[in-house]
């Protein structure tokens, strides 16, 4: 042992030992307990890094193979069990190693060869192990200075890398990818003989070399991220633990400001997002690394102890204060930070500018989040403070705004900042740095008005309007550098308007100029910016009252604005549906003051340029040239503003009886002028003609240069000019506004004299009434002629698509007024003439357009051209069908359906396309069209609808090529509209008596027939008629059986048969829909039920052997058995309904499939395995068929008889079948092949449908009082054990765990059964009795270890709780009291606190779900007692399991949210049960620990439902307990309006994400439990007015959606119903200020539109 240890220790310190066996005794004498040696891990330790300083000093050389060893060797040691249990025993191991000197080698190395020496990862692993051990790192977290060096290093070394990523190949040397390292081996090499004699005392293989033959994932190579995560860690410790904040500050500064700064910019920025994947970076450890990250830069630069720094450099100096700013070397703490952040040099100058950026704003959030709160007179002045801090953020953005350095300079800075900055041309001038530059300044207003530092008041009254002077110029800014073509330059003038509407107001010109009138990008990320930033412009002027201000100033704009016809609309579908929506929340008198002043800009402005005269033939050509561009411009104008006109008119509340006389009156005023600017604008394009016919005339007796020139532009205005067809438009859409405002103000305002009325009676005055024709006639019969237009602008689709729509509509609503004039209804010619409207409104000859290019419209009337009119217009027929469609002839109706269906089969062509959302498509109306429930009711339009459906389908089989002569065939080859019904019924008797098919289809008809089915199945079967019911199911039923699928000449596609099966299913899930239709008898007197059900499995054994059911896939094959039973069993019922010829019709089908032939035929298939498609669909037939007839048992006692002798024969045959597919086969293939069709779940559900027919046919035997036992029982128990074997011992498929619960159901039931008649015959209840109870305990352990499977998720559980409800049904239905006490047990097992502290969580979820289940279980009375009894104790249990994961939010979807459920389960069921109120009462302490903060839109809206679920059973069942513990249930419920409140608000983009429906749902409940609240808490109306506090304080804090406030006040207004004229008066003197206006405009609006219609209703209540 001596000789040894004396040998080992000489070696390692003797200089002529080579190396490479140095290595090796160092290994050995680590891990051999027969080296002694005084502290021998201290002693190696000291040998390894001592020899690694040697080397990296240059002391000492050796090879490169020798220093990987000596790391592998080291870091194997530091990773090592025996270090780590001496560490725990407390002894005290020193590592003398230069860490700061191996990462500037590492940084060298790097820099020299574009990648990390090959042993990095292990170099990483060891600091790794450094940095993580308390002990071995005390030496480094010793020494503030060493690890600010070590931070500031690595992180250096951690950008390099991600910088220089795409130029070298780095990543596997930075992961720890490289390929592994050579260490030494347990058989030496042959220039290693010099230490054999050592050599043979090592082991053959030891615990390293045993690590080094593992694959390098394997070993301790550690992540350079990793290592830095872990050293942020100790430092940050390090940096927490310093006295002196000020020394700290300055080494951050100093030091780490800006390589942390470029860490996380690379780690948060998009770009570099590959280069991490690449290097295996975990998204995890981005997160934690950018968390530790900003804890250093929060805790060193914005400690409270440098606030007094903070505000000595930036807060303004006060005259009056004397000498100020301490010491001239006081710290500046922001020049510092600032000056470091934009000096150059530490990183790309690419990435310069936006590091710069994004670091400003990670700043200005700390320094909010530390100095910007305080209270009282402090809190203005921390405002103050942050405000002054923006304004050297946004300098440092070289934005050059005046406002900074005004604000500089009065702060007395002696340095400047700008000193290191960027040349302006290196920073804003390119687009890349305008948009980042723009996105800072974004961020940081929003985070300025997030914060509400800028309080106007204030800032006006002690600071001079400092601020307002800051924000006003940097909004100057924006408005005279515009970009319009970026998004976040929208966002920063909204958030700037969201600041204070003011700083905007002196420039609002511009403004609306930029923003709205001339703004022209058509990105789609633009738009939805500018509809935004033009939404907050209007929501804030409305709610400011000065709507008609700011119209004022758009009509200047618009005025003063040269307009072209490429200009972008005025109002956009987003504009136009905002000032919709904030136009309702406008007085009328607003709106009547806007609308007038549109009127006066036309007729001041735009008329005089419309009427010019300067046209003589005299005059040269340009000059009236340029008249008609000065027109033209006039005209684009004049429709813009028309169309504002019409917007406002039809948004605008409608004038009720109970309008103010003086509002009626200007109403009647602004009508007129609508009247008579509409009329002279069509005067004007009348005298334009006669001025064109006398320009040409005059023309004559010119020179013939200027005559020919004249001439050619004379026509061409004949013609209609652009200017003539925009004044046109607008004085049509004037005219159309007038008369629906003028009528809807008659009909609701009894005060209120219509125009047209008016004129009406005054024609009838001056005319004779004997002779004279209705005025409202002649109006008709003018506007279908085009009397009231010039004949040479009639509109087309083609030249003036919008006043051709407009005609329409004014047509259309002057067939309205004659509809509901019975006055009229005497004329002979009523009839006539609105045939002629109807006609006109549908133009049949623009119907018949071809649909070759889809248009789009966006629903606004002013931007119909000749690229949407289609849409306009087939919008306008379908949204007034009920109207139009009775004053149709035929071929109209027929024209309306044949666009319909091929629009539909257009939609399927181009259902890839994407689409607008918003828009309007002609497919997209008529799909809707097709879904609405009034379809059906038009009875002319849906019957032509299913005709275009018929010819088409006849069409395509007209094409296909005869297989063999049929009648059907030959009636399709007539060119008729009727089908004869009767010859396609002897097709398809013929079809499949014979067994062949009359026609193939090729694969271009059978995708043209499965287009129309797909668009048939949105069709109402019960809206057909007979006739058409009949024609169109015989049709389908002929493809089903008379066709097939046409051979094809090269080789199958293997695509193709799966195209097949589908089409089946298709069509066997439309002849499942046709069967519930109201008229099917018709077809069944044409043809009889049996035989359809034999035609079709018949036809479908004939298509199992052809292409359309060969080699398909297992989900679509399941899919087409699916679609095949639905048939099957909608057709047996219909037959057994009927009542006619039941016996026939079953019995036929029966004989056919129980026939000997056949049952000879299955068995033989089945055993073999050839068939196994066959075999698969006859026993599914079977089945289904089965369990139709079974549905229908105990009806009557002879349909009993019928079917049970059917059901019989069906089992009869089913069961040899089944015996033979599961006996064991040699042929491997047909085994593989029938398990892969035949799946677990369809045997198993087969075999359950036998066990239900015998189970019935048993209870139909015992009211016949006959005995006889389960004829397949031997098979049923082999089922039993298979299934227990299976279900929970490895992941399996959904449909087999669901199949083989619903087996274990049935089963269970038939031998409880047994038992029962067992009992009864021979009496041996003891042994019956312990058979059945060894059945329940093996279902419910079986079950429950199912519940618990890990491979189980939490969907998966919620798809088998119903099937595992209906087997704790079926056991506990007639269990016994020793079997429920063995459940209850089971039960109050799981539930121990124990288990989840041991982490066996999936067990107690578990035993929630089965608690959960089991309470809504019809119990035995015994039972029933013992559960409500053991009730409590459950409730108990569940309250501290949600109480103790509430605590934890990533517990809250898997675990906290099903413990609520099962405990509002629970509360439901048990009411009455539960008699003390005490144990209900507690639930809310567990309700009001579930968090509702901070949450996704999918796990808040499942724990806002179980939490308002419970709230809501406990109203239901036990409102005695709500009443006495009414301030916790509102506590409760209060979280949830205030989680709905802070979710629900308007968040600008995001407001119509995908997620927005949540919230609204989550808004609706809250209605609807505001409601239930209002009727349960009459007798405690104290209570509304704290209810009302609480959502009017909430309320004030936030600006909600529409639609989310829409419900929240509908539900407020419940609970104000409550209140007393004392308890408004009490809200009105206690709340605050701000509160107080919120609730004012509450209750006026709720005294207007809800108190008042509720007292209405009052009238006629008894």
């Amino acid at each position: 042992m001596a000789a040894v240890y004396s040998g080992i220790h000489l070696k390692l310190k003797s200089p002529q030992t080579p190396w490479e066996d140095k290595v090796k005794l160092a290994r050995f004498a680590w891990i051999s307990s027969q080296c002694l040696m005084p502290n021998k891990e201290q002693v190696l330790l000291d040998w390894c890094t001592h020899a690694l300083t040697l080397w990296y000093n240059k002391k000492a050389k050796f090879s490169q193979e020798v220093l990987e060893g000596l790391w592998c060797y080291l870091d194997d040691v530091l990773h090592s069990r025996k270090l780590q249990s001496l560490l725990k025993q407390g002894r005290t191991i020193a590592l003398k190693l230069n860490i700061a000197q191996l990462i500037d080698h590492l940084q060298e190395h790097a820099d020299v060869h574009s990648k990390l020496p090959v042993c990095s990862s292990t170099i990483l692993s060891v600091c790794l192990r450094i940095f993580s051990s308390p002990v071995l790192s005390s030496v480094f977290m010793a020494k503030y200075e060493l690890m600010v060096d070590l931070v500031s290093k690595l992180c250096s070394l951690a950008c390099r890398q991600l910088q220089h990523l795409t130029e070298s190949p780095i990543t596997k040397l930075v992961t720890g990818k490289e390929e592994p390292m050579t260490e030494c081996e347990s058989e030496p090499s042959a220039k290693n003989s010099r230490i054999d004699s050592i050599a043979d005392i090592l082991p053959k293989q030891t615990e390293f070399d045993k690590a080094s033959s593992k694959p390098k994932e394997d070993r301790h190579s550690a992540n350079l991220f990793e290592v830095l995560l872990q050293l942020m860690s100790c430092y940050l410790s390090v940096q927490k633990q310093q006295a002196n904040p000020s020394r700290v500050f300055t080494m951050v500064t100093n030091r780490l400001i800006q390589p942390l700064a470029l860490l996380r910019h690379l780690l948060t920025c998009g770009e570099f997002a590959p280069c991490l994947t690449r290097m295996h970076v975990r998204q995890q450890l981005c997160r934690d690394l950018r968390i530790k990250l900003d804890s250093i830069l929060q805790f060193a630069l914005f400690s409270s102890e440098l606030l007094t720094s903070y505000k000595e450099e930036l807060l303004p100096s006060k005259e009056d204060s004397g000498k100020r700013g301490g010491t001239k070397g006081s710290l500046k703490p922001v020049t510092a930070v600032l000056c470091k952040l934009s000096a150059q040099g530490y990183c790309e100058p690419s990435l310069h500018y936006a590091m710069k950026s994004n670091s400003l704003l990670l700043l200005f959030k700390f320094f909010l989040e530390q100095y910007g709160k305080g209270r009282g007179e402090v809190e203005e002045e921390q405002r103050v403070l942050c405000f002054y801090f923006l304004v050297k953020l946004v300098e440092v953005l070289d934005l050059h705004l005046d406002g900074c350095s005004a604000l500089s300079a009065k702060t007395e800075q002696p340095e400047s900042v700008s000193t290191e900055q960027e040349s302006p041309p290196d920073s804003t001038s390119s687009p890349e740095n305008w948009s980042l530059a723009l996105l800072a300044v974004e961020s940081l207003l929003s985070q300025t008005l997030s914060a509400g530092i800028y309080n106007v008041a204030a800032d006006r009254i002690r600071h001079n309007d400092v601020q307002l002077n800051f924000y006003r110029s940097l909004g100057e800014m924006l408005l005279n550098k515009p970009q319009p073509s970026i998004p976040s330059w929208y966002r920063c003038l909204k958030v700037l308007l969201g600041l204070n509407h003011l700083i905007l107001e002196p420039d609002l010109d511009k403004l609306l100029s930029l923003v709205w009138v001339n703004a022209d990008c058509k990105e789609a990320r633009v738009q939805r910016a500018r509809q935004l930033m033009v939404s907050s412009l209007l929501q804030i002027y409305t709610k400011l009252r000065q709507l008609p201000r700011l119209f004022a100033e758009l009509l200047s704009v618009i005025e003063q604005t040269s307009l072209d016809d490429f200009c972008p609309p005025l109002l956009s579908e987003g504009i136009s549906t905002s000032l919709m929506a904030f136009l309702l929340d406008t007085p009328p008198s607003q709106g009547l003051e806007m609308c007038s002043s549109v009127l006066d800009t036309i007729k001041n402005n735009i008329l005089p340029d419309l009427k010019n005269e300067k046209g003589k033939a005299e005059k040269m050509e340009i000059d009236r040239e340029q008249a008609d561009k000065e027109r033209e411009e006039a005209s684009l104008k004049l429709l813009s503003l028309t169309q504002l006109l019409h917007t406002i008119l039809f948004s605008l509340k409608t004038l009720e009886s109970a309008s103010p006389v003086l509002l009626v009156r200007q109403s009647q005023g602004l009508m007129k002028e609508l009247q008579q600017l509409s009329t002279e604008l069509l005067n004007l394009l009348t005298k334009e003609k006669n001025d064109l016919k006398t320009t040409v005339i005059s023309a004559q007796k010119t020179p013939k240069k200027i005559k020919k020139k004249l001439h050619n532009k004379g026509l061409e205005r004949f013609s209609g000019a652009l200017w003539e067809q925009k004044i046109l438009e607008a004085a049509l859409l004037i005219w159309y506004t007038r008369v629906e405002v003028d009528t809807l103000f008659h009909i609701h305002c009894s005060k209120y004299t219509s125009l047209d009325s008016a004129l009406t009676a005054a024609e009838g005055e001056t005319e004779d009434q004997a002779c004279s024709r209705p005025p409202l006639l002649s109006h008709i019969e003018s506007l279908l002629s085009g009397g009231p237009l010039p004949d040479r602008l009639h509109p087309s689709p083609s030249c003036s698509p919008m006043s051709c729509l407009v005609l329409k509509l004014l047509t259309l609503q002057q067939m309205k007024k004659v509809i509901l004039d019975n006055t009229l209804q005497s004329e002979s010619s009523i009839p006539a003439l609105l045939n002629r409207s109807a006609q006109f409104i549908l133009a049949k000859s623009e119907l018949e357009k071809s649909l070759d290019e889809e248009q789009v419209w966006d629903g606004q009337i002013g931007n119909v051209n000749p690229s949407s009119y289609f849409v306009a217009h087939w919008y306008l027929l379908t949204s007034n069908l009920p109207l139009i469609i009775p004053h149709l002839s035929g071929e109209d109706v027929d024209c309306m359906a044949n666009v319909l269906v091929s629009s539909l089969l257009k939609k399927q062509m181009d259902s890839s396309k994407d689409q607008t959302p918003g828009c309007l498509t002609v497919s997209l109306i008529s799909s809707q069209l097709l879904k609405s429930p009034i379809f059906a009711e038009l009875r002319p339009l849906f019957s032509a609808t299913v005709r275009s459906f018929t010819q088409r389908f006849i069409g395509i089989l007209r094409e296909a090529q005869a297989h063999k002569v049929c009648p059907a065939f030959l009636t399709f080859q007539i060119e008729t509209s009727l089908v004869k019904k009767e010859t396609i019924v002897e097709d398809i008797l013929m079809s499949y008596k014979t067994g062949e098919v009359s026609l193939l289809l090729t694969d271009t008809q059978t995708k043209a027939v499965e287009k129309l089915l797909h668009t048939l199945k949105d069709l109402n079967p019960d809206g057909m008629s007979a006739e058409d019911l009949s024609v169109v199911f015989l049709l389908l039923f002929f493809v089903l059986t008379s066709t097939s699928s046409q051979p094809l000449k090269e080789s199958v596609d293997p695509s193709e048969p799966k195209g097949g099966i589908l089409f089946l299913v298709k069509l066997f899930s439309i002849l499942g829909n046709l069967l519930e239709g109201r008229n099917f008898h018709s077809v069944l007197k044409l043809v009889h039920g049996g035989t359809l059900l034999q035609a079709a499995v018949s036809s479908l054994l004939q298509h199992s052997k052809s292409l359309r059911l060969q080699a398909t896939d297992i989900p679509d094959w399941c899919d087409f058995i699916k679609a095949v039973q639905g048939f099957m069993r909608s057709l047996v019922q219909v037959i057994i309904i009927r009542g006619g010829s039941i016996r026939i019709n079953l019995d036929q089908f029966a004989s056919y499939v129980t026939s000997k032939e056949m049952e000879s035929w299955l068995i033989a298939e089945s055993s073999s395995g050839t068939s196994v498609l066959s075999v698969h669909f006859l026993l599914a037939c079977l089945a289904s068929f089965s369990q139709a007839l079974t549905a229908n048992l105990g009806r009557t006692k002879s349909m009993d008889q019928i079917l049970t002798h059917i059901l019989t024969k069906t089992t009869a045959l089913m069961g040899p079948v089944v015996e033979s597919i599961l006996k064991p086969r040699n042929i491997r293939e047909k085994v593989s092949q029938t398990t892969s069709i035949l799946s677990q779940a369809f045997i198993v559900q087969v075999a359950m449908a036998m066990l239900q027919n015998e189970l019935s046919l048993l209870s139909v035997e015992d009211e016949n009082k006959r005995t006889e036992a389960l004829t397949h029982m031997s098979l049923y128990q082999g089922f039993y054990q298979q299934i227990l074997r299976e279900i929970n011992s490895a992941p399996r498929p959904m449909d087999f765990l669901r199949s083989s619960l619903q087996f274990l159901s049935t089963f269970y039931k038939a031998v409880e059964k047994m038992e029962e008649k067992r009992e009864k015959e021979e009496e041996e209840e003891k042994k019956g009795g312990k058979e059945l109870e060894e059945l329940f305990i093996q279902i419910l352990q079986n079950v429950q270890r199912l519940l618990t499977a890990p491979w189980l998720s939490l969907t998966d559980i919620s798809e088998l709780e119903p099937a595992v409800q209906d087997l704790l049904g079926c056991l506990v239905k007639k269990s016994s009291t020793t079997q429920f006490n063995v459940l209850l047990m089971m039960v109050v097992d799981g539930l121990s606190m124990r288990k989840l502290r041991a982490g066996h969580c999936r067990e107690v979820l578990s035993t929630v779900n089965i608690i959960k289940l089991l309470s809504c279980c019809p119990l035995p009375e015994t039972c029933s007692k013992a559960l409500w009894l053991t009730a409590p104790q459950m409730i108990s249990a569940l309250m501290v399991f949600i109480r103790s994961s509430s605590q934890d939010v990533s517990l809250m979807l898997p675990f906290t949210i099903p413990m609520v459920m099962s405990l509002t389960s629970l509360l439901r069921q048990g009411e009455g049960n539960i008699t003390n109120p005490h144990h209900v009462s507690l639930v809310f302490g567990a309700l009001q620990a579930v968090s509702l903060d901070h949450l996704t839109p999918q796990v808040y809206q499942s724990a806002f439902l179980a939490v308002h679920e419970a709230l809501f059973t406990i109203i239901q069942c036990y409102p005695q307990v709500m009443l006495n513990a009414a301030p916790s249930f509102l506590n409760v419920f209060y979280r949830l309006v205030a989680s709905v409140m802070q979710e629900g608000r308007q968040r600008g983009e995001s407001d119509t994400g995908p997620y927005c429906e949540v919230y609204l749902q989550c808004s609706r409940l809250v209605q609807r439990m505001y409601s239930h609240i209002a009727v349960t808490a009459e007798s405690f109306t104290a209570l509304s007015v704290f209810i009302v506090a609480q959502y009017i304080t909430e309320l004030q804090k936030v600006t909600l959606r529409p639609d989310v406030k829409q419900h929240l006040t509908e539900g407020i207004y419940q609970i104000l119903d409550l209140c007393k004229e004392h308890d408004i008066k009490f809200l009105k003197a206690g709340l605050q200020m701000g509160v107080t206006e919120v609730f004012n405009e509450l209750y006026s609006n709720y005294t207007y539109y809800h108190k008042a219609q509720r007292h209405g209703e009052d009238k006629y209540t008894v």
